[in-house]
């Protein structure tokens, strides 16, 4: 099993900036692949960026150039660098571990971005 605990979600300007964490704890054995995901309100979830053990990098296209993923392995700790946010990017951020076939999320973090 493993267990994820988030924070730095909150509110922000459009134009701000946040930093979000997730820190994973338990049965952590590499390689796995650490992202995170947004569900908006009546909308699917969806991939905002993840980062594999050899810190290869995939950013979903809304978010790229504005959005910065890091992890920190001997932490087992993932940080979302969230720049020049937009009211579009309101929604719950999801943490997610992934080691075939396993997948574990995060309780969810609310950003809310006014403009």
């Amino acid at each position: 099993q493993v267990q994820l605990v988030e924070s730095g979600g909150g509110l922000v300007q459009s134009g701000g900036s946040l930093r979000l964490s997730c820190a994973a704890s338990g049965s952590i054995f590499s390689p796995f692949t650490m992202g995170w995901y947004r569900q908006a309100p009546g909308k699917q979830r969806v991939l905002v960026a993840s980062i594999t053990s050899g810190s290869s990098t995939n950013y979903a296209d809304s978010v790229k150039g504005r959005f910065t993923i890091a992890r920190d392995n001997v932490k087992a700790t993932v940080y979302l660098r969230m720049n020049s946010l937009k009211p579009e990017d309101t929604a719950v951020y999801y943490c997610n571990f992934r080691r075939a076939p396993y997948d574990y999320w995060g309780q969810g973090t609310q950003v809310t971005v006014s403009s």
